[in-house]
């Protein structure tokens, strides 16, 4: 009971508001019109038949109300994901030849992601999320919004094109428009829907573009008679609701599914905490990475069961969601049973749609990843983070999804660890007239305390940085007169055994000299730390509570600071 006591979706019913009802089925009725056309192109995207599209939409719906925190939140199938999947299920399942096994490896794919973020959540991992940092997770949607783009030109253009690799599917698009495989009612159809959505989206955002497109596309397949032309279409989908089904995979597979998983579950989890996050602030909601791990394991698990594949959080069906008036997840329930009917009443709705539409949607929504107004700014105010930007870009488009994601988490871990390596270090002075101390290079008033060198570390001290830190304080007290190094030590927040033993010898190296290395502002539990390594490793006489105290002390002519075991307290 307690269990059921604490489910998300059983709370917000307990209190939800008969005002919101028809908001809500409103609300649900658009977004499902959006769901279909986009399910079902996601889920070619992934390599995948479009009725798993509808099928995953369906049950990750249900799932999330159930289970996740978040009361507009969306979640779906997602194209940051479709690559991802087709990269990881295409190659086990004999490039795509064989859909029902590409379906099974798709939803045991999804049943790993779900036991990962469940898994997760219970061992309070939601920080994962922050292993990418922006400017990698930039880099990588440019390039997946590129591999997409290319990946979709041929269906556009109504053909086919054998290859693998950016550079290549480019090569063979190319060469199969010179040979003139392309389809001209297709490539019409393609375009005009690419362009149909663009502008309605640019100068009408409040109308569902995908949706007039689909319907225009429709209308345009029985005025033209486009099948006759050489168009493919959809085609009538499966009648009817899959039952509960364990995947049927081999044992074998898995080893490979789970390095996938690793990396959608990342993906999935970044862009679910930022939407949620983003949509949290206005309506006044508090982000719980936990919970929101275990709504998405709930989501991708009940879609695993049902022949479906992993999902995310959609921003663009969110906000659609949002502007429709939607106030809490009954509007993702009518959209998952309105789908439901379509599929079980009327499964030959959309028979005539041209797949040409199905690839504009795609791309559109490729177009919507890439952020090139961004990557120009990180050029003009940050180049370090450009590069980084760009090395997930390349390896995205030149290695590939899976790998281009790994490249993103390891250039933001050693992104992290270059600024702990060289972090910022100022020395410090006083301004006549003004309290505190300023960095000298950036303040040409500021004057050096005779004797007192003022330095400051912004940085927890650690083995990466423990040369670095010694290198700047041998420099500095080689300055004519120095008889205190003062370390303005309130950003060092942790010291490790390999920077303790050096502050134990730079201390002693400098007293050699006649010079003490004090700190100030040093926080108790960073001194604590000290202590713990070896006891009286820095002498409590060198420990300051502020810099001013520190500076007070010196200009009073406090008696100079001995050695380790000298008698200091």
């Amino acid at each position: 009971m307690s269990f059921w006591r604490s489910v998300p979706g059983l709370q917000a019913a307990a209190t939800y508001q008969r005002g919101w009802v028809v908001k809500d089925i409103v609300a649900g009725v658009v977004l499902s019109t959006l769901l279909v056309p986009q399910g079902m192109a996601y889920a070619e995207l992934a390599g995948l038949p479009p009725i798993t599209g509808l099928y995953t939409s369906i049950t990750c719906l249900l799932a999330y109300a159930l289970f996740g925190p978040s009361r507009i939140l969306v979640l779906g199938p997602d194209s940051s994901l479709g690559p991802m999947i087709a990269a990881a299920v295409l190659p086990l399942a004999a490039a795509g030849q064989d859909s029902a096994r590409a379906v099974a490896l798709a939803s045991m794919l999804a049943l790993l992601v779900a036991v990962l973020m469940i898994g997760g959540a219970a061992a309070r991992l939601g920080f994962v999320a922050d292993l990418l940092s922006k400017p990698t997770i930039m880099g990588y949607l440019n390039g997946l919004a590129l591999t997409i783009l290319v990946g979709q030109l041929p269906k556009l253009f109504g053909f086919k094109v054998s290859a693998e690799g950016l550079i290549r599917e480019i090569h063979a698009f190319v060469r199969g428009l010179a040979r003139g495989e392309a389809v001209a009612a297709a490539a019409a159809v393609g375009i005009a829907g690419v362009i149909l959505i663009l502008v309605l989206q640019r100068w009408l955002p409040k109308l569902p573009a995908v949706l007039i497109m689909v319907l225009a596309a429709v209308a345009a397949t029985s005025v033209f008679d486009l099948a006759a032309h050489g168009v493919d279409l959809v085609g009538d989908l499966p009648r009817g609701f899959p039952p509960l089904t364990l995947p049927d995979v081999r044992w074998s597979d898995i080893g490979p599914l789970v390095g996938a998983a690793a990396g959608i579950a990342l993906v999935s989890l970044a862009d679910t905490i930022s939407t949620a996050s983003a949509f949290a602030e206005r309506t006044g909601q508090e982000i719980d990475g936990g919970k929101e791990m275990v709504g998405i394991g709930a989501a991708n698990l009940a879609a695993g069961f049902f022949q479906g594949f992993p999902v995310s959080t959609s921003g663009s069906r969110t906000a659609v969601a949002e502007r429709s008036g939607a106030r809490s997840q009954l509007t993702g329930v009518v959209g998952a049973v309105l789908i439901t009917l379509m599929i079980v009443l009327v499964p030959g709705l959309l028979r005539n749609l041209p797949q040409p539409a199905l690839a504009a949607v795609v791309i559109c929504a490729s177009l919507s990843l890439a952020d090139v107004p961004g990557t120009v700014r990180l050029w003009h105010q940050r180049r370090t983070e450009f590069l980084l930007s760009a090395a997930a870009f390349l390896g995205v488009a030149l290695l590939g999804v899976l790998p281009g994601i790994a490249i993103a988490v390891l250039l933001s871990i050693l992104n992290v660890f270059r600024h702990a390596w060289q972090p910022y270090e100022a020395e410090l002075g006083r301004i006549s007239g003004l309290r505190g101390y300023y960095d000298l290079e950036t303040h040409p008033t500021a004057q050096r305390v005779p004797g007192l060198v003022v330095y400051r570390f912004a940085a927890p001290l650690i083995f990466a940085n423990a040369k670095t830190f010694r290198k700047r304080v041998v420099r500095l007290s080689r300055s004519p007169g120095t008889r205190w190094i003062l370390v303005a030590a309130e950003s060092v927040t942790d010291v490790d055994v390999t920077a303790c033993d050096m502050l134990m010898k730079l201390t002693e190296d400098l007293q050699e000299r006649g010079i003490a290395l004090v700190f100030a502002e040093l926080q108790d539990p960073v001194r604590r730390k000290i202590e713990q390594y070896e006891d009286q490793a820095i002498p409590a006489s060198r420990f300051y509570p502020s810099v001013h105290a520190a500076e007070d002390a010196f200009r009073a002519g406090a008696p100079d600071h001995r050695t380790p075991g000298e008698g200091d307290v």
